[in-house]
């Protein structure tokens, strides 16, 4: 198989296959801008009765968007930079206006801009390879890709849980948090897809290939997440966590701790607007952030300590929590003007 991104019309099915496996299909803007006219093909296409997204190579779905792209865009000034998530956005919000049924297989890692690619669609159907997360704010950025939307719609405080400490779910807990709507072991995948191309009603067919994951841990500690990740300052929920004590409770510290001070406070804020707004304006909430994010060192100076040259010591500025102020925030925040993201 060639090209970063396959389309094929397999029965009533129109399937969609990122195709960079030695890169876990990390998503780049020529894939956007190929996948984004396939859709709207099928979506007009009679004969398309649903459209199925998948990931090449047995490891990821998606592990995110092409970051070392994205680090040299920005570090030239190149207008790609701030224009790849322009393209993207769009792209995420047609799969959430998708009138068809789209069923993306996030079986393997689903990070990013993988998240992006799956968890707008209808149905979400997780295996036993799934790992899921958003871990942004370990290289200075945000969770977006609707992560604005989708994260402070999960039970409780799960969302702001995941947003600042990057956790990774797998298949179990997925489900239970409303991520993936359903299960599917590999071995089975290739069945679900056939069976989808054959027609018929898509919610009995997934049903039918439907089984439940074991493992899990995410229910036994919602009323932890929700007491903890309460607080609308990143200090406040820092505090808690010390203050609780518990062995979960430190390693959750120690892990926003090692996060850029600035985008933990972004996501954060990111989870108490969103939960008050639509997806559309979460997108525009997300692309203002991300513009002024990749004008700071924070994105560059995580990329260079956790990609390039991966000595996990990334020198963030500010460098402590308590330092990041709301004036800062709110300039981040602020309306792009005229380049405000439009559909």
């Amino acid at each position: 198989m060639s090209g970063e991104i396959l389309f094929q019309k397999t029965g009533v099915s129109g399937v969609i296959t990122l195709n960079r496996p030695d890169a876990l299909n990390a998503l780049t803007l020529n894939m956007v801008r190929l996948m984004a006219p396939q859709l709207q093909a099928w979506i007009d296409d009679a004969s398309v009765e649903n459209i199925i997204i998948e990931g090449a190579g047995a490891k990821g779905f998606c592990a995110g968007g092409d970051i070392r792209a994205l680090h040299d865009w920005g570090r030239a000034g190149a207008a790609e930079a701030t224009g790849f998530y322009r393209e993207e956005y769009v792209l995420n919000r047609m799969i959430k206006t998708c009138p068809k049924p789209y069923i993306a297989l996030i079986d393997g890692i689903t990070m990013g801009g993988g998240v992006g690619l799956s968890v707008h669609g209808r149905y979400r159907v997780a295996s036993e390879a799934t790992v899921f997360a958003m871990p942004e704010t370990g290289i200075g950025l945000l969770p977006d890709v609707g992560g604005t939307y989708f994260l402070p719609r999960l039970p409780g405080e799960i969302g702001a849980y995941m947003a600042l400490t990057g956790a990774r779910l797998k298949a179990a807990d997925a489900l239970y948090a409303g991520i993936a709507t359903h299960y599917t072991p590999a071995d089975a995948l290739d069945g679900l897809k056939q069976a989808l191309a054959a027609g018929g009603d898509v919610e009995t067919v997934l049903a039918q290939f439907h089984t439940t994951p074991d493992g899990g841990t995410l229910a036994a500690l919602q009323s932890d997440i929700d007491r903890l990740f309460c607080a609308d300052q990143v200090i406040d929920v820092l505090a808690a966590l010390l203050a609780d004590g518990s062995d979960w409770a430190l390693k959750q510290h120690a892990l926003i701790e090692t996060k850029s001070p600035t985008s933990a406070a972004v996501a954060l804020r990111q989870m108490r607007d969103g939960a008050q707004t639509d997806f559309d304006n979460c997108m525009k909430i997300e692309l203002r952030a991300v513009t002024r994010l990749m004008h700071l060192d924070d994105f560059y100076e995580g990329v260079r300590a956790i990609i390039i040259e991966k000595d996990n010591q990334p020198k963030w500025s500010p460098a402590r929590h308590q330092d990041v102020t709301a004036a800062q925030i709110e300039a981040i925040f602020a309306s792009l003007g005229a380049d405000e993201l439009t559909f």
